[in-house]
């Protein structure tokens, strides 16, 4: 503590003298002054000045004026407000100089000593008591990922893992990160033995699952949608949970949060099958049988999500049994996005409107590609930190901010999740094979066994089958496929990066969240 250097200046300074030696007995240094004149050369001259202490009402020179005056020349400087005026309009203006606190004379040295743990000590103290707290936590998640949890207690597992995971994130605790990431790959091996177990039964509904992308828009969409309230759902592509919490605060400035929810996602993890599944309502084996016109394989050319609009449109005929005015929308580009933007309030003048934004999508995989991007986003944090960033000048807040003007309903959701890779599992595949890094369908795959759920029968689990000795395999955990060409180099390419299509919590654990605007 004896490091910490206090500037006070007080044209009463020597009515301080209690507080003083309060303070160099807890081992802080003080300087004394008697003058914003004085102040202000202090502070020029003394580089090793951590906190000032400052007068509001001292003659020549205020209080106010001092410390306009040390925020120019030194802007993170904290500065505290002392004085016996509670006018508001002082208190209006030192807080609007950006003051690090304010006191009201006379000041006990309680206070003063609470004022320094704030400012100075704040970041430790937090740190500790997140680590704390996190170290009782940590057993009792331990025991509740080896025990036999069900798919609600596995989607507050993650929510508690993302918790503590934002938590430690603001505390800045290096050896309390590492602590919670290794416990988040555990839970990661622990879930996809889970998902292998029970899968097949869901979807065949054999046993009782969560609601899955084929049932998200009936069970949690569809009972919004009323003729008093515009409905507007908007599904960001890969947003994850996390993702979430960072944008809650932003997006919370103008609705409220009626409900936090969760789905899983259906396997793969991508947008070919889980997206086309939200709007159709149906598994993709089923979406093929139904509608060939709208369903093509992956070894088949085109685009693979062309016909999102016409399979919302034929769920909601077999499903709502009256007129809706209904609206759909994909913004995949900027200049898509700023029409969006144009038409907000017009989307108001529907029963429902749907909006998808493909930007996150465009983030993570342009985050593969590109070498900037992998190191604005080299970690969890920084990814976060990336879609926040991203989101608050971004059209589509511009897009909710007007819309919050009207009475809205609006669901934030999304298709499926992304998880940062860093094992490298060998596979090896004809032509014929997928190249996504997560999951692969083929014939005649040769693979680690260890690594992956494998659908060797894909009828099982609802999924098209191109060919009649296709297989499906989904990666586990943190695992990507290579195959043993240019091994190393694509080792080393795809490393650290985002991707989906297999099994981890972040990429199927899904959230989907109910405002209203306030």
């Amino acid at each position: 503590m004896d490091n910490i250097t206090i500037l006070w200046a007080d044209d009463e300074i020597d009515l301080l003298k209690p507080q003083l030696m309060f303070l160099e007995k807890k081992g802080y240094d003080v300087i004394t002054v008697t003058n914003g004149h004085d102040a202000l050369e202090e502070c020029e001259e003394n580089n090793g000045i951590d906190v000032v202490f400052l007068d509001e009402s001292m003659p020549g020179l205020t209080g106010l004026e001092t410390l306009e005056q040390i925020k120019e020349k030194n802007p993170h400087l904290p500065i505290v407000m002392i004085t016996k005026n509670e006018a508001e309009d002082v208190m209006e203006q030192a807080i609007g100089s950006q003051i690090s606190d304010y006191l009201i004379k006379p000041v006990n040295p309680s206070q003063i000593l609470l004022t320094l743990k704030k400012i100075i000590d704040s970041k430790s103290l937090v740190r500790e008591k997140t680590s704390s707290d996190y170290q009782q936590e940590f057993r009792k998640i331990f025991m509740e990922i080896n025990s036999k949890l069900d798919y609600e207690e596995w989607a507050d597992i993650y929510r508690k893992i993302i918790g503590w995971e934002l938590k430690i994130d603001e505390s800045d605790s290096t050896e309390m990160s590492e602590i919670l990431e290794s416990q988040k790959a555990e839970a990661n091996a622990a879930f996809c033995k889970y998902i292998e177990k029970n899968y097949v039964d869901w979807v065949q509904e054999r046993t009782p699952g969560p609601i899955m992308s084929n049932n998200l828009m009936r069970s949690r969409i569809f009972p919004h949608i009323s003729e008093d309230v515009p409905t507007v759902m908007v599904l960001f592509d890969n947003l994850r949970y996390d993702q979430w919490k960072v944008l809650e605060p932003i997006i919370s400035e103008f609705y409220r949060v009626e409900e936090e929810d969760f789905f899983y996602s259906i396997l793969p993890t991508s947008t070919q099958y889980s997206r086309n599944a939200i709007f159709a309502g149906l598994m993709p084996s089923e979406i093929q049988e139904y509608y060939p016109e709208w369903w093509l394989n992956d070894n088949q050319k085109g685009g693979k999500n062309m016909h999102e609009y016409d399979l919302l449109a034929a769920q909601i005929d077999r499903l709502i049994r009256r007129e809706i005015r209904i609206d759909y929308t994909k913004v995949t580009n900027i200049r898509h996005a700023k029409q969006v933007q144009d038409n907000a309030l017009n989307y108001l003048n529907n029963d429902f409107t749907v909006i998808v934004y493909n930007f996150i999508d465009m983030l993570s995989h342009a985050r593969t590609e590109m070498e900037v991007l992998k190191e604005l986003a080299g970690d969890e944090p920084a990814y976060r930190s990336l879609t926040r960033s991203w989101f608050i000048h971004s059209p589509i807040f511009e897009v909710l901010k007007k819309m919050a003007e009207r009475d809205v309903k609006l669901i934030i959701t999304t298709d499926h999740g992304t998880i940062r890779v860093n094992t490298p599992s060998r596979v090896v595949g004809d032509r014929e094979t997928t190249t996504n890094l997560r999951y692969k369908v083929g014939r005649n795959l040769q693979y680690e066994r260890r690594d992956v759920l494998d659908v060797r029968d894909p009828k099982k689990a609802l999924l098209p089958r191109p060919n009649v000795s296709s297989t499906f395999i989904f990666a586990k955990e943190d695992k990507f496929f290579l195959y043993p060409n240019n091994y190393n180099h694509y080792n080393n390419y795809y490393k650290n990066t985002f991707q989906h299509g297999g099994i981890s919590l972040e990429e199927v654990i899904c959230p989907i969240i109910t405002l209203r605007s306030k």
